[in-house]
């Protein structure tokens, strides 16, 4: 599988442009405890190889059967999957969950054009939505400000007329961690699991180095010079590690002056409070320091560097899902 569910489209595109018979399965609605939430993709060829999931393993054998067939003939499919309570744990459909599922051959109802857009604003991050009507098959490519609550909740689904189906393609989520630390040799693994794609930042080379994160993308710069250098937006989470006011504040103040959606900093209870006073002292309202999240991470009583980084990846998903 590609490293996240949003780099299906590029695998469709790149699937159909070697020869194979390529569909889309998108999942555009759910009920009851779904196991995929709405949105998820599963990538078919003709063959019936795929990548992706729209229900976990329990319908894909189904979607897949589907899918070669609506490639043979080049229409979309609208299928429904449901279960009753006592049928539910067998196949994965967990308390009844129900899903809908529109499979799009590419080609034919989905235009090649709409693929390359979709992988050139994910390369650009630029946030687009995909709309389609599941019942006549109409796909285009709009502006997010379109839909500006789904944009900045990145919830994909149906519109109030329960043919209009919206898929939110917003850029991917980043984590900026500044410390090249232990704890950070355990977190960036984390992170990328959970679809972010992590930059490292330490200027010290005896901690930001290849051997210590091998494949890691480490920049050397100064904290708060890298991090403007990112142009932090509301998709981006900022982790400081060093446990180092020369390096953890100048990061700390620039995070405080963007639109990131979380801010975690290392540090006990002691630390944070005298960091607290610092910012004071620079012009930073409690309110603004209130954006902190210090000591970092849920408090789950880990001690361990990885049990440390478990804490602020669930931390930083708490923050990030909360509506």
């Amino acid at each position: 599988m590609t490293d996240t569910i949003t780099d299906l489209p590029q695998l469709a595109l790149d699937w159909h442009r070697s020869g194979r018979g390529v569909a889309i399965a998108t999942v555009v609605q759910t009920w009851g405890s779904a196991p995929r939430p709405v949105g998820s993709q599963l990538v078919i060829d003709a063959d019936g190889a795929m990548e992706g999931s729209v229900s976990g393993g329990c319908v894909e054998g189904a979607v897949v059967t589907d899918a070669i067939d609506a490639i043979a003939d080049g229409q979309q499919r609208l299928l429904s999957f449901g279960v009753s309570d006592d049928e539910a744990f067998a196949v994965g459909l967990a308390c009844g969950g129900e899903i809908k599922v529109l499979v799009e051959p590419v080609g034919s109802v989905m235009p090649v054009e709409i693929l390359e857009r979709l992988t050139d604003a994910r390369y650009l991050s630029q946030p687009v939505v995909y709309v389609t009507d599941i019942k006549q098959s109409r796909p285009r490519l709009q502006a997010a400000s379109t839909y500006p609550e789904r944009h900045r909740t990145d919830t994909s689904g149906l519109e109030e007329d329960g043919r209009t189906f919206v898929a939110v393609h917003n850029p991917p989520l980043r984590m900026a961690i500044i410390g090249a630390v232990h704890i950070a040799q355990y977190l960036v693994g984390m992170a990328r699991a959970c679809g972010y794609r992590t930059i490292l930042i330490d200027p010290r080379p005896a901690f930001g180095s290849q051997a210590r994160f091998p494949g890691e993308t480490i920049r050397g710069d100064w904290p708060d010079e890298a991090l403007r250098a990112l142009k932090i937006d509301a998709r981006t989470a900022v982790v400081t590690l060093t446990h180092d006011p020369k390096l953890d504040d100048p990061a700390i103040v620039t995070a405080l002056e963007s639109e990131a959606f979380y801010l975690g900093c290392l540090g006990s209870t002691r630390t944070h409070a005298k960091r607290v006073e610092r910012l004071k002292g620079v012009g930073f309202t409690e309110a603004e320091i209130g954006r902190i999240h210090g000591p970092i991470g849920l408090d789950l009583g880990g001690r361990q560097p990885a049990e440390i980084a478990v804490s602020i990846m669930a931390q930083v998903t708490q923050i990030l899902r909360q509506k």
